[in-house]
């Protein structure tokens, strides 16, 4: 079928891609804790700009969708699916946004302390920090 004015479909197309995608990423890197590994990078800032990005753009895309579709049961179920996924982007648009006021989003990161403490007891200097004994 020959389809001229598809931009909506496509863009929706791109949108949930992406979005699949980009989650899929973050999924694997915090299901893995490979965040613990990386702690120059604020994973809690990194998780709320995706979901808010996402929510937006599936926002975006579904309206777009709506007002050019054929109203083919195809496209008028992606509108349906483009909205029920924004809900759930920005349910945990607010979710992050609660982790993010918690805390830095650094949790892998060593408290200085404890780094300086360990280097101090390996190079044998134990008796100057009873606290280690």
């Amino acid at each position: 079928m020959l389809c001229l004015p598809c931009g909506g479909v496509y863009f929706f197309e791109f949108v949930s891609c992406s979005a699949s995608v980009v989650t899929g990423v973050l999924l694997v890197v915090f299901s893995l804790r490979l965040h613990a590994k990386v702690p120059h990078v604020n994973w809690s800032l990194t998780d709320l700009v995706n979901t808010g990005a996402c929510t937006f753009f599936f926002f975006l895309s579904s309206i777009v969708l709506a007002a050019l579709n054929h109203n083919s049961g195809a496209e008028i179920a992606a509108v349906i699916f483009g909205f029920l996924v924004m809900c759930v982007y920005g349910f945990n648009t607010f979710l992050a946004v609660q982790q993010w006021r918690k805390g830095d989003g650094r949790s892998g990161a060593t408290q200085p302390g404890e780094y300086t403490r360990a280097r101090t007891a390996s190079r044998g200097e134990v008796e100057a920090q009873p606290e280690l004994q």
